[in-house]
């Protein structure tokens, strides 16, 4: 019987050899897979199990099905055989039998390899051991697999290789999927909201002449038609005021931001945010809109406002704890923030023990305070509202305390979820707060805002009153799917450039003694380096030569096992 088994060498790189050599023979045969553009579909596998869950042992359904896939494992055993097909609902078992399928398109069978792609029609049955299956009577390869799935199939384990090769960590680790569908679905809920609230999904520009809405790293490029710098969005928030100012009472935007910083477990460069702007409405409003708009995420998403994170119970029911920064801080150093000079926050921090630099403003300092005492402190969804002015430049005054400003930001899990104003629309007051950011970073602050004229002039044409909010959508999928990870959430994460390992020259061999006519051969089989020969188990290595050289028929005089053995002790 041959079980997950294929008749070349176990290495990888000779295994991928020996398939493209099967690939040549099918197209010398006429049978080249790739011109296939076409296959039936008409099943998947989770409704079939579903729809004859009760069917018996033994029992045919006389119904004839077409499914697609790919071939996730095979066993041969002489007339008839069995292999898992995988598709887009799970995987479901053929029975591939030589009296039904044919001579020839059974000895086809015997040849495809785990992870080639195939078509299939045949009945649904149960087989005796009681699992559900379909016998074929028809089979297509529609497309080859060249490359062997790792680890013989028990799945991609290596987390930097699961980011990097995403498409095999879905192939080999389809509970991934999972992450991704709620993802979508929870989108797709917030998207249904705000619709059934009259907003307008708008869109806005990526690329911009200014880097504004937020106090972030720009990403720079240059446009070569006008020859002039730009730099990819850090916030869409500027435009979507300004069409709070060209007449729109609602508008909402799901876009992709970029921020030339860190990356971490819950920081990607490029990230998806959804930006809200309401006219008429004040941060206090969007507090509520925002806990109900969440609530009823996890609702829809996970049946229940009750989740698990990190090991921890959240709940996502409203209303959610409302906690000032003053007091936050307070509670947590017994050091009160209010009305302290930049000196005096400097000593704070100092006492504190925070790290700072000259380059920190007012804002900042606080910042770094509440970061380092507070944050990882607010495990339950905790609004965190009236913010210092100095820390937000776009913020409405508070209307009780001109030195506080009407924001919040959510904390969810130790980790900021959103932040929103009651947007500042007094156009005087934002030049002023534009100008101290040109101030910072004048001082070294290369997170500092730019002052962007265009906004001021269309606040100069009168914005009303307005809150905006900004919820981050991979860190929320990390809260919807109790995920660690940013990277998790991402199919394709920013990842460090892959290190390639170059080839030794064929000098470099002969000088350990191969024969040159060995060098490709070895090469082909994965060992590009002369130093990768001395780590081979000699037996093993000895076998896979003789079987690669007889396997694709190269003709080459075989070695001795002790010339072997001196081609990898040198």
């Amino acid at each position: 019987m041959e079980q997950n088994k294929q008749s070349a060498p176990q290495n990888a790189a000779s295994e991928a050899a020996v398939r493209r050599q099967k690939l040549a023979d099918l197209k010398a045969a006429g049978h080249d897979p790739f011109t296939i553009t076409k296959c039936k579909q008409d099943a998947f596998s989770a409704d079939l199990k579903e729809e004859y869950k009760d069917l018996p042992a033994e029992e045919d359904t006389g119904r004839m099905v077409s499914l697609a896939g790919r071939m996730m494992s095979k066993r041969v055993m002489g007339k008839a055989s069995f292999a898992h097909l995988r598709d887009a609902k799970g995987d479901i078992q053929i029975f591939v039998k030589r009296d039904l399928l044919g001579d020839e398109a059974y000895a086809a069978f015997k040849k495809m390899d785990v992870g080639d792609i195939i078509a299939c029609t045949g009945e649904v049955f149960r087989t005796k051991m009681g699992e559900l299956s379909v016998r074929v009577h028809e089979l297509t390869l529609v497309s080859k697999s060249l490359l062997p799935l790792p680890e013989k199939f028990h799945g991609l384990t290596d987390r930097e290789a699961r980011y990097r090769q995403r498409y095999v960590d879905l192939i080999v680790n389809p509970e991934v999927k999972r992450n991704f569908i709620i993802r979508s679905q929870f989108i797709k809920h917030l998207r249904d909201y705000l619709d059934n609230m009259g907003y307008i999904e708008v869109e806005s520009p990526v690329l911009n002449t200014i880097a504004g809405g937020a106090a972030a790293r720009p990403f720079i490029t240059h446009h070569n038609a006008l020859d002039i710098d730009q730099y990819l969005r850090i916030a869409s928030e500027l435009y979507l005021k300004k069409l709070i100012v060209g007449g729109f009472d609602g508008v909402y935007e799901f876009g992709k931001n970029f921020r030339n910083e860190g990356m971490d477990r819950t920081h990607n460069p490029e990230f998806t945010v959804m930006e809200i702007y309401v006219a008429y409405k004040d941060y206090l409003w969007m507090m509520e809109f925002t806990e109900q708009m969440l609530e009823r995420v996890a609702v829809a998403v996970n049946g229940t406002t009750e989740l698990t994170l990190d090991g921890k119970q959240i709940s996502f029911k409203a209303p959610f704890r409302r906690l000032t920064m003053t007091d936050a801080i307070r509670e947590k150093t017994g050091y009160d923030i209010t009305g302290q000079s930049e000196e005096q926050l400097r000593e704070a921090c100092k006492r504190l023990g925070v790290e700072i630099d000259d380059t920190m403003g007012k804002g900042k300092l606080i910042d770094a305070i509440f970061g380092q005492y507070c944050e990882e402190e607010l495990i339950q969804p905790t609004f965190v509202c009236d913010y210092p002015r100095e820390m937000s430049p776009l913020c409405k005054r508070h209307r009780s305390n001109p030195d506080l400003t009407e924001r919040f930001e959510l904390f969810v899990n130790g980790k900021e979820l959103c932040n929103a104003y009651s947007e500042l629309n007094d156009p005087i007051d934002q030049l002023e707060r534009f100008q101290e950011q040109l101030r910072l970073s004048e001082k070294g602050d290369d997170e500092a805002m730019f002052i962007d004229m265009d906004f001021v002039r269309a606040l100069e044409y009168g914005m009303p009153s307005c809150s905006g909010m900004g919820i981050g959508i991979d860190r929320l999928t990390m809260f919807m799917t109790d995920q660690a990870s940013i990277q998790d959430v991402l199919f394709f994460p920013q990842m460090r450039p892959e290190k390639k390992v170059v080839n030794d020259p064929v000098e470099k061999y002969t000088a350990a003694g191969i024969p040159e006519e060995w060098v490709p051969v070895i090469q082909k089989m994965g060992y590009i380096t002369v130093e990768a020969l001395k780590k081979l188990a000699l037996g093993k290595f000895f076998n896979d030569l003789c079987g690669f050289n007889k396997k694709n028929k190269l003709g080459l005089k075989a070695p001795s096992i002790e010339e072997v053995k001196k081609w990898c002790e040198e």
